[in-house]
């Protein structure tokens, strides 16, 4: 009796101790998936624009690999109103018409992307396969122009036609890519890399990158990275450069390997004042504002005269300065307190709130 009680002693630590192990095992899987879902779901979130991610606000949508694989037989046939309307193309190119004031070339050549790509997908699912097409690109202009915006329609687009993986964009500068000392650089460009990959990296001022002048500089060495990664991971990450055009073409000058890998350039032209008065009333109406007819002359005195600043920034100052006009609008309606103020005229800006302190400007003569 003894000998046995000892051997279902034995066998029931054994059965207890494998329960144990199981239950762990069970536990780090469950916590695993956890971690994993935490991420995903990390990953969905919009981040602020500037030195940091962006990623496309949309329901989750097939991986690359479900949406290409569909084959079809020699005899079939395909019609590219069927293929914009798979891919949901036609969204990204409304919002980019509705998001941007002229801009015709640039909005061109986004649909010439476009329809390479819906080409090229048709052409797979008969077999016909090709390499895929370089899809680095280079966005010059001044600032203000739409290059941040172009880039992250760009980057949702190539998504959804499958040439991405994620679709979120990345902007970097140079200080996200560049170390002050030894040993920095590196792991500073390779952490965004990772960050972007699966989508659009897009350097802002990418000419910063390379300093010719200081031999000590380790700008050289992010670029030499970014050439490898470039070239070894086209199919997981698009680069976008940009800049202002007589910059990026000395850049691309000083470092040939750079400007090889770029195929596509979109030059974003300064905008016209009649375009940026069509930028300011699309901003205003965005807020429940507009202008009054004087005031939208005062405006165009205003912009006229602010385009010949050098630090002039287009759609950036047009932004800045209907800003100003919604504080002084503000100001001058809660200046009167006891007035009876209608809906309209908490909506409409008048010259004075353009013009405070240079009513005087109407009085000069202008070109328009």
């Amino acid at each position: 009796m003894g000998i046995l009680a000892l051997a279902v002693g034995a066998l029931s630590a054994a059965g207890l101790a494998t329960i144990v192990v199981m239950a762990l095992t069970s536990l780090r899987s469950a916590g695993n998936t956890t971690d994993a879902a935490a991420y995903r779901d990390v990953g969905r979130m919009r981040a602020p624009q500037g030195s940091g991610t962006m990623r496309p606000s949309r329901p989750s949508r097939p991986s690359r690999r479900d949406r290409r694989a569909a084959s079809l037989p020699v005899d079939a046939t395909v019609t590219f109103a069927a293929e914009r309307r798979a891919a949901g193309i036609d969204e990204v190119l409304d919002a980019l018409d509705a998001d941007l004031i002229g801009l015709v070339p640039v909005k061109k050549k986004v649909q010439e992307v476009a329809a390479l790509l819906l080409v090229d997908r048709a052409r797979n699912r008969f077999g016909l396969e090709a390499p895929r097409p370089n899809l680095h690109m280079c966005f010059t202009g001044p600032p203000g122009t739409g290059k941040t915006t172009v880039a992250a329609r760009m980057a949702d687009l190539l998504h959804r036609l499958g040439y991405l993986e994620q679709g979120q964009l990345v902007h970097a500068m140079r200080d996200d890519l560049v170390g002050e000392y030894i040993g920095q650089t590196a792991p500073k460009t390779k952490r965004m890399l990772d960050r972007a990959m699966g989508g659009v990296l897009f350097i802002d001022e990418a000419y910063y990158l390379y300093r010719d002048s200081d031999s000590k500089d380790y700008g050289q060495e992010a670029i030499e990275i970014l050439l490898q990664v470039m070239e070894n991971d086209r199919d997981k990450l698009v680069v976008i450069l940009a800049g202002y055009k007589d910059r990026m073409d000395d850049f691309f000058g000083s470092n040939p390997g750079m400007s090889s890998r770029i195929a596509h350039h979109l030059d974003f032209a300064a905008y016209e004042v009649g375009e940026l008065t069509d930028i300011a009333r699309l901003m205003l109406e965005q807020t429940r504002y507009y202008l009054s007819g004087e005031a939208e002359e005062a405006f165009r005195h205003y912009i006229t005269r602010q385009m010949q600043e050098p630090r002039f920034a287009n759609a950036r100052s047009v932004r800045n300065e209907l800003e100003r006009a919604r504080l002084r609008h503000a100001h001058r309606l809660t200046s009167d307190p006891d007035r009876d103020w209608t809906r309209d005229d908490l909506m409409r800006i008048e010259p004075g709130d353009i013009l405070a302190g240079h009513a005087d400007w109407l009085a000069e003569p202008q070109q328009l």
